[in-house]
């Protein structure tokens, strides 16, 4: 009776993660159907061609649907990204060139067609070239050495590089380079990304004083582990409050942003600049909002952590409470948001354009598509 009422209880967990599965892929299916309706008929763009990025996550969503839709959207939005390759090998209209050709050439390494090889080895090198050595080269004695930030800074001015940036161009780069390594064809060293440079500056966005050789590092007790946007404190908006010194800020978008680019860069769940993140996600787990931030960011916030966490190869997370199931969690929340249409929206701010329903949509898809991952 005993064995009976187990084989039960296996088959109901059994049951109720199936249709978790199939309740995720409904809610990619309409949202992916909203994304198709959205496309500019004549451009094959998404929100607007000075930014092919926007439409280059829209395509990765599209791409990566489990289930393996073909679309005319879909050709016609990389026929629009390929129109964007510039002389240079980057993927871009005039602003923002690394930003756009990370997001671009990772949408293209997803298609993996030989007849792109070119195209992306060449945009490749681009982000590649795009990694920030200031001061003295070939040391990294400058903060923001080893990332990468937006992309067309002007010479002379100063150096800068953000996490969010770096993580894009870093998902770019290790996986072009796996398509290269595979296809037997593996990338010129000359042309690769200075990887320890990169981990070092991960490392200096991170509050880890074992890590980090930062002045601010471990300073603050209670966000060990966590990440801030760049290794440099910056002021809030609208200033300083109390005229002293510029507290770091740390926040969860971000530092899953963090840990997926460790773990980009070569580093596993048993390093301790990578144990050290998962404990601060653990502490500050939450799928009600982006952890530091609030309501700002929130679906890039969990766009983030799907993809690091999935990446990762994490499927409970340890948290205060427990170990979270954070696939049931994140899909629970994000189809209880989803709009009659289709969409996604965030209606509580607006900051990084997350009041575009394109951009917040696909953001969200591809979260999904992660937690469908997961669940196989």
């Amino acid at each position: 009776m005993k064995a009976a009422f187990l084989s039960l209880a296996l088959l109901s967990v059994s049951l109720s993660h199936a249709q978790t599965q199939q309740d995720v892929q409904k809610a990619i299916t309409r949202g992916l159907d909203f994304l198709k309706s959205q496309q500019n008929k004549d451009g094959g763009h998404w929100v607007t061609t000075e930014d092919p990025a926007l439409s280059a996550l829209v395509i990765s969503a599209l791409i990566q649907d489990p289930a393996k839709s073909e679309s005319e959207e879909l050709k016609r939005g990389y026929d629009f990204l390929l129109s964007k390759v510039q002389p240079d090998g980057g993927i871009y209209t005039k602003a923002r060139a690394n930003y756009n050709s990370a997001i671009c050439l990772m949408a293209l390494v997803l298609r993996a067609r030989p007849e792109d090889d070119e195209i992306i080895r060449r945009a490749r090198k681009f982000v590649a070239g795009q990694q920030n050595d200031a001061d003295t080269p070939g040391k990294t004695d400058n903060p923001f050495d080893g990332g990468i930030g937006y992309g067309g800074v002007q010479p002379g001015a100063p150096a800068h590089a953000d996490l969010s940036n770096t993580t894009f161009a870093l998902e770019a780069l290790y996986y072009s380079k796996k398509l290269f390594q595979d296809s037997g064809k593996p990338v010129d060293k000359k042309d690769d990304l200075n990887w320890d440079a990169a981990i070092q500056f991960v490392s200096r966005c991170q509050n880890l004083k074992a890590s980090n050789d930062q002045p601010w590092a471990g300073d603050d007790k209670k966000n060990i582990g966590g990440f801030g946007y760049t290794p440099v404190p910056q002021a809030p908006r609208g200033g300083k409050k109390d005229g002293g010194a510029t507290p770091m800020r740390y926040y969860g978008s971000i530092s899953y942003a963090g840990m997926l680019s460790f773990i980009y860069a070569g580093l596993t769940p048993a390093d301790p600049r990578v144990k050290a993140a998962l404990e601060w996600l653990g502490d500050n787990y939450t799928v009600d909002e982006n952890p530091g931030q609030g309501a700002e960011g929130l679906y890039y916030y969990y766009h983030t952590m799907a993809k690091a966490l999935a990446t990762a190869g994490i499927k409970t997370l340890k948290t205060k409470s427990g170990n979270a199931d954070w696939t049931k969690d994140l899909a629970k929340k994000l189809i209880s948001l989803q709009n009659d249409n289709g969409s996604w929206v965030n209606t509580a701010s607006g900051r990084w354009m997350e009041s575009d329903p394109i951009l917040v949509t696909a953001y969200t898809v591809l979260a999904l598509e992660q937690v469908h991952g997961v669940m196989k």
